[in-house]
């Protein structure tokens, strides 16, 4: 009768339940990383902090010390442990108290996956039932990758990959004997075992379980006796450097690949999918990036002598700035940025009448005390309380008081310690981004001074005027349209009439040039001669290849977009620049070369080129590898090649010759300053790395009258590719087949012989046949707008005031001189 009981029992609750077969194709949730294009981990993505890792690859300790631990007949019992059951009934019997649970490891993956948490004989009797059933289906094996790569133990950790890291740091295969044994002892109380709050506790649990590991035979007594004897010490503790810290801080480029990622695959399968990401960044590249940016934003605002603030306000009251444990403890936990190279969280103790006291986070106290000079801050001025105005500082007071947390730097002198120096975040913003030209590739990208200050990523969220750096699209439009490096275009005053009014767009300066080359318009940035070619080519026109160079999605047909009126983002600027950059081939922006899933099978592969004995067996006797590129042409390969000569005279005579063209290097780039230098961009390229540069306030406003692309951006530019390109010559792009070369004057366009030399003397490639061509050279292109008899034209260019010199950064730069506040209604000036 009581066996039949039992089985009623069994029939009656074996009905309705969960689908146990659901487990053998059941994948954990499993977080997702970022490496490196050298494989260095970069960042981690999840919900839960779980890694999975296949049965094989768990090390035979580690199981035998979690069976030991919560299951010892696991590998003879059918789900359920009858003997086990019978002690916990004995025991209650005998003692009194709560029954224990008895559950089997098969049990609790059921548990776990299928049932609820609550104690209940039904819950119990449901558990029984699905693991026997669990067993008929999956090995010993399978169910132990469930239960090892499942179970919660502790500090957001799942699984026992994951719980290694947490705790020692380690990987699997690193772990000690008594190290598994404390991961082994945690599933019973995760909470209740904290290796520092619960150590006594914790330690006796460990010990119990490698008790169990010698008796059932895994472990020698010697070796468990000798694992019992050692302390238990962890990441918690402090004594052992977290893994998670080993890491760079989140960044802008992680972060965007987050963004990008999540809406290609999805949120959950992003932070749940065990991703293995293979993300195309330098890191090398991605410093250098984030210091030459920082260094130009930094460079402006210390122009500006004006001081922003403490990055965060403590109140004296809760700290004591005498006790050292006091002060570091409410430091620690500010909200302030940590991301930034060589600067440091620091708090004011006190004030004296030269320097100020203060507290470094991070950074040990000597027996004298670290102090902040005023003189290395005394160029930072004040705003006066009754006006606003400012007002030169005169002492600590002036600019700090008890409490308040500022950012350090450490100054050496002859490769020694010198002082602490004051340093604050800008209010200018920027972004810098570089990019391989013949993959797309993004080998850096810095979208601010620092992440941790601000996550907005201006490299691809802000939409900003490009100004002039969008010129170089509208020349190449025009020469698709038969129009030559060569052909004359009349540089004068025009009037336009809009729903607004009559536009007077003007060049920078006043200026005008009269019938120029096309080549000095862009070098020189010239608006008159850029609006003249857009009229004639037509808007429609240019509008499309803004939107083929995918600069645009949908470009209006406005006269003053030809002159960067538009808004678009650093990103696909630098992108466009690329298609330059290659000879006219297609280029799609990636931060991601490769992505895995938990399997390691290839799911998303960036480079869909393909390549000739590239998966040859034996490499030594294999020929070279030929890559074969697919990408679309968007561009001529000769107006590629035309447009790139034009800019390297931009890059070595215009507007930025005093940085870029310094280098020596034969670049080719463009410099973009729009109305009242809101924003100011560079963006210039090798043949094999494009990178730019964008400055502006995140609410736009003037820069001031110093403020230019060449002066601001260009320097940027100019520090990171002394990098990119260490080591390396001059640059040159080979000419395309299709055309020849004729020299020309480049001030007055007029035709020389073939052996001309001299400074005024410029070699252009053009078509074969073009010069019979109608607006080609030899021709005076207007847009329809007539030059009048009585316009004041500037005979000598070289001579013109429209150069003048001004001093950036302890250098001599030429540039040309300031714009009027009236010269243009909208969009770039140079």
């Amino acid at each position: 009768m009581a066996l039949g009981g039992i089985a009623a029992v069994f029939q009656i609750y074996g009905k309705d339940l969960p689908d146990y077969q659901q487990l053998a194709t059941y994948e954990p949730a499993t977080l997702s990383r970022i490496y490196s294009g050298e494989g260095q981990l970069m960042d981690e993505f999840a919900r839960e902090r779980r890694i999975f890792t296949p049965i094989d690859e768990i090390p035979d300790q580690i199981k035998q010390a979690f069976v030991s631990a919560e299951d010892k007949n696991f590998y003879n019992h059918h789900g359920f442990d009858p003997r086990g059951i019978a002690a916990a009934l004995y025991d209650a019997a005998l003692h009194g108290g709560r029954l224990r649970g008895a559950s089997t490891i098969t049990q609790q993956v059921m548990k776990n996956f299928l049932l609820t948490g609550e104690r209940s004989g039904e819950r119990k009797i449901k558990e029984i039932i699905l693991a026997t059933r669990l067993e008929n289906t999956l090995s010993k094996d399978d169910i132990l990758q469930l239960y090892l790569n499942e179970i919660f133990l502790g500090q957001n950790a799942y699984g026992v990959t994951a719980a290694a890291q947490t705790y020692f740091a380690k990987s699997l295969e690193e772990l000690t004997l008594a190290e598994t044994a404390y991961l082994a002892a945690l599933p019973k109380e995760p909470s209740n075992l904290h290796p520092v709050r619960d150590k006594a506790e914790a330690i006796d649990r460990r010990n119990y379980v490698l008790n169990q590991m010698a008796q059932n035979g895994y472990v020698t007594r010697d070796a468990a006796e000798a694992a019992k004897k050692e302390d238990l010490v962890t990441v918690q503790s402090g004594a052992i450097a977290s893994a998670r810290r080993e890491m760079p801080p989140r960044d802008y480029f992680t972060e965007e690949v987050r963004r990008q990622l999540a809406a290609k695959f999805g949120d959950d399968e992003l932070f749940t999918g065990g991703l293995s990401i293979r993300a195309t960044v330098d890191p090398k590249l991605q410093n250098v990036a984030a210091e030459a940016l920082r260094d130009g934003l930094e460079s402006y605002d210390r122009g500006l002598k004006v001081y922003s603030g403490p990055v965060a306000e403590i109140d004296p009251a809760s700290f004591n700035p005498d006790d050292e444990a006091s002060w570091r403890k409410v430091l620690s936990s500010a909200p302030v940025p940590r991301d930034i190279s060589g600067w440091y969280p620091a708090i004011v103790l006190s004030l004296g009448d030269t320097s100020a006291r203060i507290g470094i986070d991070g950074i040990p106290t000597p027996p004298e005390g670290d102090f902040l000079p005023f003189s290395d801050a005394a160029w930072a001025r004040v705003r006066a309380n009754d006006s606003g105005r400012l007002r030169t500082a005169r002492g600590p007071s002036d600019l700090w008081k008890v409490g308040d947390v500022v950012l350090v730097k450490a100054i050496e002198k002859d490769g020694a310690f010198d002082h602490w120096s004051y340093r604050q975040i800008p209010a200018i913003q920027g972004a810098f981004m570089a990019m391989d030209t013949q993959t797309g590739r993004v080998l850096a990208m810095q979208g601010g001074f620092s992440y941790q200050s601000s996550v907005f990523n201006r490299a691809t969220q802000a939409l900003r005027q490009p100004g002039s750096s969008f010129k170089p699209f509208v020349y190449a439009a025009a020469l698709d349209q038969g129009y030559s490096p060569a052909t004359i275009v009349l540089d004068a005053p025009i009037e336009v009439a809009t729903s607004a009014g009559i536009w007077m767009p003007e060049n920078s300066g006043g200026t005008y040039y009269g019938p120029t080359p096309l080549r000095t318009g862009i070098e020189q940035s010239r608006n008159l001669m850029t609006v003249r070619i857009a009229q004639d080519v037509g808007m429609d026109t240019v509008a499309k290849y803004g939107e083929r160079f995918g600069i645009y999605n949908n470009m209006p047909h406005l006269l003053s977009y030809s002159l960067g009126a538009g808004e678009t983002t650093l990103y696909k600027m630098v992108a466009a620049y690329a298609m330059l950059a290659n000879g006219g081939l297609q280029v799609e922006p990636t931060l991601v070369d490769r992505v895995q899933d938990r399997y390691g099978k290839t799911i998303y592969r960036h480079d869909q080129r393909t390549c000739d004995e590239c998966s040859a067996n034996d490499v030594a006797e294999a020929p070279d590898p030929t890559i074969h590129s697919n990408a679309e042409r968007v561009m001529d390969a000769i107006t590629a090649y035309q447009v790139t000569s034009m800019l390297q005279g931009a890059a070595s005579r215009g507007t930025s010759a005093g940085s870029v063209g310094r280098m020596r290097l034969n670049l080719a780039g463009k410099t973009g300053t729009t109305n009242e230098a809101k924003d100011v961009w560079y963006v210039g390229y090798s043949p094999r790395i494009v990178a730019g540069c964008y400055m502006g306030y995140d609410n736009p406003r003037p820069l001031g009258e110093s403020a230019f692309g060449g002066t601001l951006c260009a320097p940027v530019f100019v520090d990171f590719m002394k990098q990119a390109m260490a080591g390396q010559g001059p640059v040159s792009w080979p000419a395309p087949p299709g055309g020849h070369f004729i020299k020309i004057n480049r001030h007055t366009g007029q035709r020389l012989p073939d052996n001309a030399s001299g400074g005024d003397v410029q070699a252009e490639y053009i078509r074969d046949g073009q010069e019979l061509m109608v607006g080609a050279y030899g021709m005076t292109v207007d847009g329809g707008w007539k030059m009048g008899s009585d316009v004041p034209l500037f005979d000598d260019v070289l001579n013109s005031p429209a150069i003048e010199r001004v001093t950036v950064r302890g250098e001599s730069r030429s540039l040309p001189s300031r714009p009027s506040l009236g010269s243009m209604s909208s969009g770039g000036l140079y």
